[in-house]
């Protein structure tokens, strides 16, 4: 009997365990007891132990499941031929052949001047004279004895002709007469040095001398500079790698950055001498100067074509890697499959000229191969990879 007691005790004690809730960690931080705060900790360590451990199950099966968890996903390119033109890029200074400074020719006083700086002057207009120093009267006195030189030589001729009077004094009336002419043909010469004019048409750019200055032929003497905006061309210095390729009539975009425009003109003309200190030619490129705001020694920003392919193959710079050999490759695809799995192949490639963020590939790379774009550097050859194309 005592047993069957002892058995009601056991199983009323093990059922009021099995109905005993949970308490909870507030519960067990509010009695401040440290021996069930650290009890508690253990139990849910424990349990945090065997969660982690099942878990971990999971996952394996998972992985030993899913066929499609190593295989990288990839995207790719389908390669076409284009157009392909290279560009160089140079800076110039903007040059005009008309652009001079004007010196006197003869010294005196500057005794008139006729234009203003920023006046639009054309080819042989007076722009200044200077004193002449009493020329002008030896050329009217020189003109008169000339004219009667030519008298006496004109009735001399008419005497000879008729056979009066000697052969040597015809010849000395018309000795004294060309003479004459020729001593008024130089002092007029000498005289127009007294009078400037314009060599072309043009602008005063800046007057230097004023009405009343002494002046001089000689450095530093100079009274005018002209400039001719209307034929303006860019001269720049090529490097000489580009002979062949740079030469007459070629396009050239012109960009002015102070002014904020562009155009478009063509080289006007090619150096045929190298300078042998920076191995360079120079060349000449037309420049329009419609708005008339293009000035001489204004910089310029060039981009000349050097290179032009109508069937180019180009890819990105960024997915091209290099072995150890230095040859260059990206990775393409092949078998492509239904559920757009492929197989990677690695393809040495030859590359030329860029332009920006594109490369042209010159051998091994044609058109309709499909390259790898992103997850170009994370693959292998022959490796399974799924392409997920947008």
């Amino acid at each position: 009997m005592k047993y069957i007691y002892l058995l009601i005790t056991v199983t009323l004690l093990l059922a009021s365990c099995g109905n005993k809730k949970e308490v909870s960690v507030d519960a067990i931080l509010a009695t401040n007891d440290i021996k069930q705060i650290k009890s508690k900790k253990i139990e849910i360590t424990t349990k945090q132990q065997t969660l982690s451990a099942e878990l971990k199950k999971l996952n394996d099966k998972i992985d030993a499941l899913d066929v499609n968890k190593n295989t990288p996903l990839i995207t790719t390119y389908l390669v076409k031929e284009e157009i392909f033109t290279h560009f160089i890029e140079l800076q110039g200074n903007v040059q005009t052949k008309q652009n001079i400074l004007i010196y006197p020719e003869m010294p005196g006083i500057l005794q008139s001047v006729f234009v203003t700086e920023g006046q639009s002057v054309s080819k042989g207009q007076v722009l200044a004279k200077i004193d002449d120093g009493g020329m002008s009267q030896q050329v009217a006195q020189l003109e008169a004895n000339a004219q009667l030189a030519k008298t006496t030589y004109e009735r001399q001729k008419r005497l000879w002709d008729q056979k009066i009077g000697s052969e040597i004094q015809f010849l000395q009336t018309k000795t004294s007469f060309e003479a004459q002419q020729s001593a008024v043909a130089q002092l007029k010469s000498q005289l127009t040095k007294a009078t400037i004019r314009a060599p072309f048409s043009g602008i005063i750019d800046a007057i230097f001398k004023e009405r009343g200055t002494v002046v001089a032929p000689g450095s530093g003497a100079e009274i005018f500079r002209i400039v001719n905006l209307s034929n303006m061309y860019i001269e720049t210095e090529v490097p000489e790698t580009y002979i062949g390729s740079i030469t007459k009539n070629k396009t050239v975009e012109v960009n002015f950055p102070v002014l904020g425009e562009t155009l478009t003109s063509k080289v006007r003309q090619v150096g045929h001498f190298i300078n042998p200190s920076n191995r360079s030619f120079i060349i000449e490129i037309d420049v329009p100067n419609l708005k008339g705001n293009v000035k001489p020694n204004l910089t310029a920003r060039l981009k000349l074509n050097d290179y032009t392919s109508e069937n180019a193959v180009l890819i990105p710079q960024s997915i091209i890697s290099e072995n150890s050999k230095g040859e260059q490759f990206i990775y393409i695809i092949k078998d492509k499959k239904e559920n757009n799995e492929a197989v990677t192949e690695r393809l040495i490639i030859e590359t030329g000229k860029t332009q920006g963020d594109m490369i042209e590939v010159t051998k091994y790379l044609a058109a309709n191969d499909e390259i790898i774009m992103e997850g170009a550097r994370s693959v292998t050859n022959g490796q399974v990879v799924k392409v997920i194309n947008k």
